[in-house]
């Protein structure tokens, strides 16, 4: 009878635990989480699905490397699609650290929050797909982890061409505000441009003299 109350209470808890993994449309196992995917249910401003797209989107440290300052970013920084298109993407952590792939401004109606949102907390591989509205308009794609996206990882999705290239997508746009790497020209600084400019200049000479002699 004991073991058999104990299979039971494991059993009910198994459960518990997974239908708390698949609440408020989302779906979430040891690799990472699906936050409101949509592959069927149209915008109430679509007759149909216009065209389907296939995306792979890629995230890490390495997409970062042709941007100066940067840390993290996507290995693209914009994507094109037509209105009202269904869109499947593969998301793919290229690092060992956790990162996430959100779009924000969706309809709410469709997608809680006007959020749909893909993660994985390390190297991994999730797909998902969305519908997005007839609307011309510019979304927000970013990782929402702290100074993730200040740090680079940031893009947009523009529907219809878009209405706005978004601030601070590298490669694409400005920022806000730029960071300032300016030297501060102080006496000090100066003595120490000095001495490295004679270090530079007298080493190899010593060099090449002391090889004269051993020779």
């Amino acid at each position: 009878m004991k073991a058999l109350a104990i299979s039971l209470f494991l059993l009910l808890g198994c459960q518990t635990a997974n239908a708390n993994m698949s609440h408020h449309h989302m779906l979430m196992d040891d690799k990472g989480m699906v936050m409101n995917a949509n592959s069927d249910k149209l915008p109430q401003d679509c007759q149909k699905i216009s065209e389907t797209v296939n995306l792979t989107i890629r995230a890490g440290h390495q997409h970062a490397v042709a941007f100066n300052g940067k840390m993290f970013a996507f290995d693209k920084q914009q994507w094109d699609v037509k209105p009202c298109a269904k869109i499947n993407i593969t998301f793919i952590n290229d690092d060992q650290i956790r990162h996430q792939l959100m779009i924000h401004g969706l309809p709410g109606y469709l997608y809680p929050d006007g959020m749909f949102h893909l993660e994985l907390y390390g190297k991994g591989e999730l797909q998902a797909s969305l519908i997005v509205p007839s609307q011309k308009k510019t979304y927000l794609v970013h990782c929402e982890l702290p100074q993730h996206m200040e740090k680079g990882m940031k893009a947009q999705l523009k529907v219809d061409g878009g209405d706005v290239d978004l601030p601070s997508i590298p490669g694409i746009s400005a920022p806000v505000k730029a960071d300032s790497y300016a030297v501060d020209w102080q006496q000090s600084t100066w003595l120490v441009m000095l001495v490295c400019l004679l270090i530079g200049v007298v080493t190899p000479v010593l060099v090449i003299s002391i090889k004269a002699k051993t020779s």
